[in-house]
């Protein structure tokens, strides 16, 4: 275990002396403000760290759950893992946060990022590459060469530096440092390796800062004694908890998709061009093994969207495909023959080679596997399919791996607890016992927001629905001058929503899928009335303070599609169990959804605005209810009027 950590307990305070009115944040943040649900959290976090116990906390928009999950993480004398939603919190945790805190209240803190290996860059690639004919055009040239500067002088690799470097630029996938093409300590770059320096930090590290795909990549590899990518810690701490269920599901369960053998070739193709590796049978290979695969994957159904790929469906397909399954099988293991068979033989060619084996394994369980314990799928995405098996129930995955090998787990988020008890959440993640505490509100609801049900709609699966709806959000958007989200529960409402709504208003709209997510939100903050349609990558994560975004109008209850493999399978286990699926299941999921989606609005004392669901299952069904139960104690009308009227108060 790390040695206590000099930040400690540095200073003899207490934590209400730290929070508290007048105490040392008061005196040290610049923005600070008293909140008692701060020092509520801050309380509830130090016991749970003194104590070695488990905590599920609530705690809303404008908690300054941060630092209230920090000061008591470093005052605990542990390495304590931080494991964030994104990449961006990372970043703002680790660049604004922790510098704050080396400042005021542990100037001997260490504390390390880390991101998974693809964020940084392969300095044995670059050196390869130089004076290399592997450049394609002249906006690869320029990129380039302005890699090769920064990799003398950047400190950490990582990609989120190069501002200059389109997200879609295929050279970054040829110079990163994904261990697919790694040697390891064989590496001449091993002691300078980006990687490498982020393990030092990592091990020396008081705080330990990730993202939930890298913590469940490396409690999944722990699962299968490949060793592990984060150095030995007694403590986590979950922000955005309430996705890991999701992402825990994807790194505890399998995919592989099209793109992955396109991969392979072109990096083999890449890899021999670089080493200089003649290989012309291995070339001959590397095309048919690209021949291979679009032929077996040419015969998925053309239909976008994801389906049922269990025992029968792929019985079925395999005794209709079998030569194409076959041949494509046979193509990987030649390729993984080939690469083995090269002499001499450089530690990058053991890399692919082994990943060839690697992927003919994935297939063969994707394709014949009847482990009862996954659910097997396969999904259209644009020209790729992906094939996946995916846990059925990770909780107790979860309960062994994490709960019980780990004695102090913090899960907190602005949406954990529905009708105000944690029972769902527990339920899906095998959480043991654990404290549970649902903070405060810091905001106040009932004069900031307004939540607005129509009266007159339709029922969302009426036909007549869009044309109705349409109407509806045209009112809205006059009244709130656009600078709304309108969020969708699925691709083909979104988009006819949007052709219906853009004939009839003169607001700009955008629309998700024209442009990159981050394109987008950029285009929103700064066009004037503007109004985006959008579906689940925006329902959160997403941060527009102040009067830009003054409307979030939901089309319907964010139930999950019942039809989608996954949310079938769950329900099928519960049934199947004797108990409820729409109580215990489908319905606390879509609470937890909308509460997400409608926290978009109000992101700051300040702010103000109009929340509207189109869905009036929400009042005339039973479970409505539990929803609105859920939901802060908005001021709640059906009439628009009075949403006018709302709209119309200045604001104070």
């Amino acid at each position: 275990m790390p040695k206590k950590t000099a930040a400690a307990k540095s200073e003899e305070v207490t934590i209400d002396g730290i929070f508290g009115p007048g105490g040392l944040l008061a005196k040290r943040h610049p923005g600070y403000e008293f909140r008692a649900s701060q020092l509520e959290m801050a309380r509830i976090a130090e016991e749970a760290f003194a104590k070695h116990q488990h905590v599920l906390i609530e705690a809303g928009t404008g908690t300054g759950k941060t630092l209230a999950y920090l000061i008591p993480a470093i005052r605990s004398g542990r390495r304590v893992v931080v494991s964030t939603a994104t990449k961006s919190l990372q970043e703002q945790l680790f660049q604004k946060d922790v510098p704050f805190l080396q400042k005021h209240f542990a100037p001997n803190l260490k504390a390390a990022l880390m991101k998974g290996r693809a964020n940084f860059l392969c300095r044995h690639k670059v050196h390869q590459m130089e004076g290399q004919p592997v450049l394609k055009g002249i906006d690869e040239i320029d990129w380039f060469a302005q890699i090769r500067d920064w990799e003398k002088l950047t400190e950490t690799g990582d990609r989120s530096e190069l501002t200059f470097l389109p997200d879609d630029a295929d050279l970054w996938n040829r110079m990163d440092a994904r261990s697919d093409l790694c040697s390891g300590q064989k590496c001449p770059e091993f002691q300078n390796c980006f990687i490498t320096a982020m393990h030092q930090r990592a091990q020396e590290a008081d705080l330990i800062i990730v993202n939930h795909h890298l913590f469940f990549a490396d409690l999944a590899i722990r699962q299968d004694d490949f060793g592990s990518i984060l150095p030995e810690y007694s403590a986590v701490v979950f922000d955005e908890a309430h996705e890991i269920e999701d992402v825990a599901s994807d790194y505890f369960g399998r995919q592989l998709s099209s793109y992955r053998f396109e991969e392979l070739a072109r990096d083999t193709e890449n890899l021999l061009r670089v080493l200089q590796i003649e290989a012309a049978p291995l070339r001959r290979h590397l095309a048919r093994l690209r021949e291979r695969a679009r032929s077996f994957f040419e015969r998925f159904p053309e239909r976008e969207g994801r389906y049922p790929f269990g025992p029968a469906e792929r019985n079925a397909f395999v005794d209709q495909n079998r030569e194409a399954y076959d041949e494509l099988a046979a193509a990987v293991k030649r390729i993984e023959t080939e690469l083995s068979a090269l002499t001499p033989k450089p530690e990058e060619v053991v890399s692919v080679a082994r990943r060839a084996s690697e992927m003919r394994r994935e297939l063969a369980f994707l394709i014949e596997s009847e482990e009862k314990s996954h659910v097997y799928w396969y999904e259209r995405r644009g020209r790729g399919i992906f094939l996946a098996a995916t846990p059925i129930d990770v909780s107790e995955i979860l309960r062994e791996r994490l709960f019980e090998q780990f004695d102090t787990v913090v899960l907190t988020s602005a949406t954990l607890a529905v009708a105000g008890r944690f029972d769902y959440l527990k339920q899906r993640l095998g959480v043991l016992p654990a404290a549970e505490s649902v903070l405060p509100q810091e905001f106040d609801y009932p004069t900031q927001a307004i939540l607005y049900i129509p009266r007159a709609l339709p029922d969302v699966r009426n036909p007549s629905f869009g044309a109705s709806a349409a109407a509806e959000i045209t009112r809205l958007l006059e009244i709130s001058q656009g600078r709304a989200f309108c969020l969708f529960t699925s691709n083909a409402q979104m988009r006819d929503l949007h052709e219906r709504v853009s004939r009839l208003v003169k607001f700009p709209l955008l629309l998700q899928g024209t442009a990159p997510r981050s394109v987008l939100l950029d285009r929103f903050r700064t066009t004037p009335h503007a109004v985006l349609f959008a579906t689940a990558s925006f329902w959160q994560g997403v941060d527009v303070p102040g009067a830009q975004l003054s409307c979030v109008i939901v089309d319907r209850l964010p139930f999950a599609v019942p039809s989608d493999p996954v949310v079938a399978a769950r329900v099928r286990v519960l049934q199947e169990d004797g108990r409820n699926p729409f109580a215990e299941y489908q319905v606390p999921e879509a609470v937890l959804a909308l509460k997400q989606g409608f926290g978009r609005l109000i992101r700051s004392k300040t702010d103000r605005g109009v929340l509207a669901i189109l869905d009036n299952r929400i009042q005339r069904m039973q479970y409505g209810k539990i929803f609105i139960e859920s939901l802060p104690a908005y001021a709640t009308t059906q009439d628009l009027a009075e949403v006018a009227r709302f709209m119309a108060q200045p604001e104070k």
